[in-house]
């Protein structure tokens, strides 16, 4: 693994326009910016490079969100994974957590919100 932060940020959802909002965003803050809009597709990304945080989308056509976070943390624990749900989708918040993702964001979430979680687990 390359030494020290270089701010590489995974965003996976299936939803087009909410992977371009996000990759926008952070890639404006500085950060190196990569999205999926399905499991292999994100898998295929942590395996050649190696981000530090994903931003993880829990409903996704094919393999599920809690599929690809259980598939990411195979290859690489040290992943930080932040997960977006749907209003109501409480049970799967807990298994997320149990498997290891740092926080969880509702949608519609606050972009601020997200922001800023996102500066504090991966300062660049």
């Amino acid at each position: 693994m390359a030494e020290g932060r270089d701010g590489k940020i995974l965003i996976v959802d299936d939803q087009f326009g909410i992977r371009i909002l996000l990759n926008e965003i952070f890639q404006k803050e500085g950060y190196k910016t990569f999205t999926a809009g399905n499991g292999i597709q994100a898998l295929d990304i942590v395996e050649k490079e190696e981000p530090e945080l994903v931003i993880l989308d829990m409903k996704i056509p094919g393999m599920d969100g809690l599929e690809i976070l259980k598939r990411i943390k195979e290859k690489n624990s040290q992943v930080k994974v932040i997960i977006m749900t749907a209003y109501g989708e409480l049970d799967m918040i807990q298994e997320a957590i149990d498997n290891g993702a740092i926080t969880h964001f509702a949608k519609p979430f606050d972009i601020d919100d997200v922001l800023k979680a996102v500066q504090k687990e991966l300062p660049i």
